[in-house]
């Protein structure tokens, strides 16, 4: 059974392309929240070498039929040209709250 529910997350360069990332989100209808944690230590390998950078993280709540637009969205908003878009459902939660979140990523 699918989750109706998922939590996706990205990662941005600095706290404001964070706070912007998720604002644009809520305001488009493709999340019902978004909380901005950081700063957080990243270590990565990219184009062959491995990065250690400062990062904000972006947790974006959402219905599961908007996860591919909310992808795109990102995808066109975002700075860096691999942006972390990772979606995780959620399978559980108080059933008010999960019912808010769908209410709230409808037009």
């Amino acid at each position: 059974m699918a989750a109706e529910h998922v939590i996706v997350t990205s990662t941005t360069d600095s706290e404001d392309a964070a706070r912007a990332l998720a604002a644009g989100v809520v305001d488009a209808n493709l999340g019902a929240c978004a909380q901005v944690v950081g700063p957080i230590t990243s270590v990565y390998r990219w184009k062959g070498e491995v990065q250690n950078d400062q990062e904000w993280r972006v947790e974006i709540k959402t219905a599961a039929d908007r996860v591919a637009e909310l992808v795109d969205h990102i995808k066109a908003n975002h700075s860096y040209d691999v942006p972390e878009i990772v979606a995780t459902p959620i399978t559980g939660g108080s059933a008010e709250y999960l019912k808010w979140l769908i209410d709230e990523t409808r037009s």
